[in-house]
């Protein structure tokens, strides 16, 4: 078993690998010489392989896991804890967004007693205003609204102990939001505030507005059910609404008085059918997310381990 176990997971980023390994390993060796850095690696049209097989060659602390398709990294992430041995488990993007110099102040923390260290954002350089508006929103709906109490902008970079990994490897939901993962396994837990710095080089790998959103579907819809509930009230005050129209129309018919037509009908029924689609749309979530656990496939499929000799 080692000490530290890192887990990357990459993707498109053959241009990142060798500065965060040039970061990263000044770190880990001034903390102890039993780690391992695994790359959780979906297949990249790049040399982001290549690149970390080279580094390998170097420094067999390096370890690479190839899985067979593009999973996406939150399975990437899983697949990585599963393959870790460390008595403390790291989880960090290869960006450098996440500063690997923190490392030494989460690990002493881990070793004075806490089970899980997270890096909680206090700012997030190099991100458009509008990202940060999705972000800031996504964050505090999902705390507000999730049966268990998930810190507001936190992201994957943390540190664990192993019993922590061992309970969420132990899961078996197939959509990996693993900050609520951590957060239900629950155990000792503490923040640390950071700046987040600007992506190293080039783009993330997933759409900056409809990524941001579906992660931020699958936390809601993943640990709570109060969407269903709130949009069961949305419902009944929109009964109660539609009921009070009805009445002042009947009451100005009778008294004679001339009521609007046609436009008020198209209003009325444009909005409820909007709060028909919403439903809809909600019950729709919750009923794919039944279905994919239902089949119950794996989150991951490895093709390739590398310097994997145990």
């Amino acid at each position: 078993m080692y000490e530290i176990s890192v887990v990357v997971p990459v993707y498109k980023e053959e241009s990142s690998i060798s500065p965060f390994l040039s970061r990263i390993l000044p770190v880990l060796r001034n903390l102890t010489d039993q780690f391992e850095i695994i790359f959780a690696l979906d297949p990249s049209p790049d040399n982001t392989e290549a690149v970390i097989i080279a580094e390998i060659e170097k420094n067999k602390n390096i370890k690479l896991v190839v899985f067979s398709r593009r999973f996406g990294q939150p399975a990437a992430t899983i697949g990585g804890l599963h393959l870790s041995k460390g008595k403390y488990v790291v989880l960090i993007d290869v960006d450098l967004q996440d500063p690997p110099e923190l490392i030494e102040q989460m690990y002493l923390k881990a070793k004075a007693g806490m089970d899980v260290v997270y890096a909680r954002r206090v700012s997030r350089n190099g991100e458009t205003f509008f990202k940060k508006i999705i972000s800031n929103v996504g964050s505090s709906l999902i705390s507000n609204l999730s049966d268990v109490e998930i810190p507001k902008n936190v992201g994957e970079f943390r540190i664990m102990s192993r019993r922590v990994v061992d309970q969420l490897i132990s899961l078996k939901e197939s959509h990996g939001y693993l900050r609520g993962l951590v957060a239900y396994v629950g155990f000792s837990q503490e923040a640390i505030e950071f700046e987040r710095d600007s992506r190293l080089s080039g783009l993330g790998n997933y759409n900056r507005f409809t990524g941001s959103i579906k992660i931020g579907l699958n936390g809601l819809i993943g640990f709570s059910t109060r969407p269903l509930f709130m949009m069961s009230i949305i419902g009944f005050l929109v009964a109660i609404i539609s009921f009070i129209i009805g009445i002042i129309y009947i009451t100005l018919k009778i008294l004679g008085i001339t009521t609007p037509g046609l436009a008020t009908i198209i209003l009325c029924i444009s909005f409820f059918s909007g709060i028909q689609l919403i439903a809809l749309g909600v019950t729709g979530e919750y009923i794919g997310r039944i279905y994919e656990e239902v089949k119950n496939r794996p989150s991951y499929i490895v093709d390739k381990l590398i310097n994997f000799k145990e």
